[in-house]
């Protein structure tokens, strides 16, 4: 997991320095573009034949979703600071958790609605409404993450029917035809160099994909979430050395709060599931 951190942090510090100098739509079109030639080998081992009109439609919607996400998120890392980005990043599992609650029928607890409260806190300490202007690039990062996690609520139901591997698979080929539109749209020719950045945050990414589903696998995820703050912390240092981003601490401490609040819902879930499977087994 820790592994995991460095890789996306590698990856957004990419996305941050080609800045705006391609469209957004475009330079999210490009990683996933590439992504998918990565991962298709895979894809095309694991197919499963069959898919049906029901999954077909997921896929569709949640390339849809992410895709659009995707395109927010990398104008938002090129008009604020990184650790910014990251620290508001963290309100996807809040709204994973309302979208669980709405979409797939888990129920909304007290625990569950404080976590979600102290969530949205912790993006006001970020924001500081009514203390500093709001920007297009926050606005960008806070409307990518709802989009975000309505993916991943997508990708649970998925599980159900279909292998990690598609799942994946058919998220880079959903965004890369999400995207198409915009990119014609706006297209630049991105030069050599452009291209080759591109090239690699889609192979750190896709290596940061595997690294985290490997953690996730082999730890229970409320020891892998609390990693997840190393990101903010490797974001802000990055951004300092190489891009100049003034350290913000309300950044920092909005971060830990987020990042608090979602390790409380995982805690939570955890202990759910594991008293849900112990009843099973003593039904059985």
């Amino acid at each position: 997991m820790i592994l995991t951190t460095f890789l996306f942090v590698a990856m957004n510090g990419i996305v941050r320095y080609l800045g705006g100098a391609l469209p957004a739509a475009e330079s999210a079109f490009l990683r996933y573009f590439l992504g998918t030639l990565i991962i298709l080998p895979m894809v095309i081992k694991n197919w499963p034949g069959y898919v049906s009109r029901k999954d077909t439609g997921l896929f569709l919607l949640r390339g849809l979703f992410h895709g659009i996400g995707v395109a927010l998120w990398f104008y938002a890392m090129a008009h604020i600071p990184m650790a910014e980005v990251t620290a508001i990043g963290y309100v996807s599992p809040i709204f994973i958790t309302i979208g669980a609650a709405l979409f797939l029928g888990e129920r909304l607890q007290l625990p569950r609605i404080l976590g979600v409260l102290c969530g949205i806190l912790g993006t006001l300490i970020i924001l500081r409404p009514g203390f500093q202007d709001i920007n297009l690039g926050q606005i960008a990062q806070l409307c990518a993450a709802p989009l975000f996690a309505a993916s991943f609520v997508i990708a649970k139901k998925l599980t159900e029917t279909q292998s990690s591997t598609i799942i994946v698979g058919m998220l880079s080929v959903g965004c890369t035809i999400t995207l198409i539109p915009a990119t014609i749209i706006q297209w630049q020719t991105p030069t050599l160099e452009q291209f080759l950045w591109l090239a690699l945050a889609a192979v750190v990414a896709t290596l940061g994909h595997y690294t985290m589903t490997r953690a996730l696998q082999a730890a229970p995820i409320t020891l892998t979430q609390p990693l997840n703050f190393l990101q903010l912390i490797w974001a802000t240092i990055l951004g300092i050395l190489l891009f100049g981003d003034p350290l913000d601490p309300f950044v920092l401490i909005g971060g830990a709060v987020i990042i608090g609040s979602a390790t409380y819902i995982s805690h939570r879930e955890l202990r759910r599931s594991r008293l849900e499977r112990e009843r099973r087994i003593a039904d059985i």
